[in-house]
């Protein structure tokens, strides 16, 4: 017998085992009216009653659905709802501007638009068929039927159930189409390997929007897990949330952790969730002290979770093992600094030229209507993730440097092509090259090196401010260089692996 792989089994099951259980409770603070606490009942209703509202729109199986949105309760339940009744999800990065988001919209081809309140204004010249502010007016059309009787869509773990927009290394954003079947295997084998059960409480400091929230929005669901709601992240706040509701478990950036770190510094009495509390961090490898200090300082469990968005994300998964227990603190980090081994399923090799590439039923099914993008990606049946890295000999994933031109800052990426786009529209501009560069709280940031048109004049902060006002914040320089002229090869390329090196002198990993 075989039964289709489907999101829909997650939300069935928790909606079957544990319907009078707390399932999501929302962020208070928010502009549009809270949600509060929602059952797994009330979760499942809600998604019928979306899933006939779409119905009722004319928005049919294989339609796209996009939302910007900080996290939210209803964030959450779109992200089920769509895909679990045949539509395609598309969560967009919240930090993108205007343009970028049109793009997004525009390129997958979205009948519907949802937009956060917060970024209504910023948003308005948006267009797409069927556009909603986040709200009460919304949550009438789109979730006020609560005896509704959706459409009753035939199962197919092949289809596209979302499409995750990555920066990438091209200056316009790849649409990743995952299947069914490789968000279902992700959340799987994600949630087994992290331990994830129905003790768990959960709260959800990573984006939603960033692939999927890695798979724990659904890995949770089906394990009946309550899950709370952040929108915004800060530090002091996730320890007291912490505190107040017994998280359990958390997932995250290496920013996130440090951001809570320098919290804990200024925090009264004991850490909250000190020996019950892990955390899966992802994004870019955290230095081996920040590691230390969350063992040391915070007692919660480090594990380190490497993937990307084309992989659903889980590759490998690095975890405290029975063996190091007797180890010193810094041993133990220096263990766990290492990416891990594959996920079950995952097979990892290292090519010749030292990249990492990986096959397994995670990786996406490839790039929306962009299919010479998706060869080059998928080429010779293996999915080549563009960092460098070699398995030590027992089979650890370390990673060493990045072969694509994508700075992660604070677990973002950030297309360095996209940022020198910009900034080559500017009039003083001749030549940029913009590059990652190490730094203690966000990992790293990009930074432009900027030859000038001869005679002409400007400052680093004006070129700054002139790539704020065009490109998303979290994009844009952190600081410039001038230089008389960048160093090409014989064919006139640019070699950025060599303007970086400087930058990361002494380091053993070019990536941070």
């Amino acid at each position: 017998m075989k039964v289709p792989l489907t999101v829909r089994d997650f939300l069935d099951r928790a909606a079957l085992v544990y319907p009078d259980r707390p399932a999501l409770i929302d962020e208070p603070d928010q502009p549009a009216p809270s949600w509060g606490t929602l059952t797994y009942r009330e979760v499942a209703d809600r998604t019928r009653s979306l899933a006939s509202a779409l119905d009722k729109l004319g928005i049919g199986w294989g339609d796209r659905v996009a939302v910007v949105s900080h996290n939210a309760a209803r964030l959450l339940v779109m992200m089920l709802g769509v895909s679990a009744h045949g539509r395609i999800s598309v969560p967009v990065n919240f930090r993108l501007n205007a343009s970028e988001v049109e793009y997004i919209v525009s390129h997958c081809g979205a009948r519907l638009l949802l937009i956060d309140p917060e970024l209504e204004e910023e948003l308005e010249a948006v267009d797409c068929e069927y556009r909603y502010v986040i709200g009460s007016e919304a949550d009438e059309l789109l979730f006020g039927d609560r005896d509704a009787d959706p459409r009753p869509w035939t199962p197919d773990e092949d289809a596209t159930a979302t499409i995750n927009y990555t920066s990438g290394t091209t200056a316009r954003p790849k649409g990743v189409q995952m299947t069914h079947r490789s968000l279902w295997l992700n959340a799987v084998t994600f949630g087994w390997t992290a331990g994830v059960n129905d003790h768990d409480v959960y709260l959800h400091t990573l984006p939603m929007f960033h692939c999927n929230g890695w798979g724990m929005p659904y890995a949770l669901t089906g394990m009946g897990a309550a899950q709370v709601v952040i929108r915004k992240v800060d530090g002091a706040e996730i320890l007291r949330r912490v505190d107040r509701y017994g998280v359990t478990y958390m997932c995250g950036a290496p920013a996130v952790v440090s951001a809570v770190l320098a919290a804990a510094e200024k925090w009264s009495g004991p850490i909250p969730g000190s020996g019950r509390l892990r955390m899966t961090v992802a994004g870019a490898p955290p230095p081996t002290r920040t590691i230390e200090r969350m063992e040391a300082e915070l007692g919660w469990e480090f594990m380190q979770l490497y993937g990307l968005t084309e992989t659903a994300p889980y590759l490998t998964m690095n975890r405290m093992r029975p063996d190091w227990e007797d180890l010193t603190g810094s041993e133990r980090a220096r263990r766990l600094v290492r990416q891990g081994v594959p996920a079950l399923g995952i097979r990892m090799r290292v090519s010749p030229e030292g990249e990492v590439e990986a096959q397994g039923n995670h990786v996406m099914e490839g790039y929306w209507e962009q299919p010479e993008a998706s060869q080059e990606a998928l080429e010779g049946g293996w999915f080549h993730t563009g960092d460098g890295g070699y398995l030590d000999d027992q089979s650890y994933l370390v990673l060493t440097d990045r072969r694509k031109d994508v700075i992660i800052s604070g677990g973002e990426n950030i297309s360095s092509i996209e940022v020198e786009d910009c900034l080559f529209t500017h009039q003083a501009v001749d030549e940029v090259a913009v590059i990652g560069v190490p730094d203690a709280r966000w990992g790293e940031t990009p930074k432009a090196l900027v030859v000038l048109v001869e005679g002409s004049e400007v400052t680093a902060e004006e070129l700054i401010a002139y790539c704020r006002a065009r490109i998303a914040h979290y994009k844009c320089p952190t600081s410039v260089e001038f230089r008389g002229n960048l160093a090409r090869t014989a064919t006139g390329k640019l070699q950025k692996y060599k303007l970086r090196a400087p930058y990361w002198e002494g380091r053993e990993r070019k990536i941070n």
